[in-house]
C-alpha cells in the first residue's frame, strides 16, 4: 500500500501566494555570497522562492523582500541579471 507523496509549497517572496516547489524559482545566495537563479532548485545555499512572473521579481526588488529572505543587500547588477535569466527560461 503506496501513500500519496506530498509535494512541498513554497510562498512567493514577491507577491506571497503559497505554490508548489516545482512551479517556482529558486534565488540562492552562495557561500561566497553569490546570487543565482537555482533552476533546479537543488544547489546548496540559503534560498528564497520566486513565482516564474517578471512582476513578482519586481515587486520583491521594490518591496526589499529578497534582500531579507536572503540576509543580504542584492546590486542593480543583480537584479537585472536574473531578470534576464527569468525571460531565457520563459522564451524556452
Amino acid at each position: 500500500m503506496a501513500g500519496v507523496r506530498k509535494l512541498p509549497v513554497r510562498q512567493c517572496t514577491g507577491c506571497g501566494e503559497k505554490k508548489s516547489k516545482l512551479e517556482m524559482l529558486r534565488v540562492i545566495r552562495t557561500a561566497e555570497n553569490e546570487i543565482l537563479l537555482d533552476a533546479t532548485g537543488r544547489k546548496n545555499g540559503r534560498g528564497a522562492y520566486l513565482c516564474r512572473n517578471p512582476e513578482c521579481l519586481a515587486r520583491a526588488r521594490k518591496t526589499k523582500a529578497l534582500e531579507r529572505s536572503l540576509k543580504t543587500a542584492i546590486p542593480q547588477e543583480i537584479y537585472e541579471s536574473l531578470e534576464k535569466e527569468m525571460r531565457e527560461l520563459a522564451e524556452g
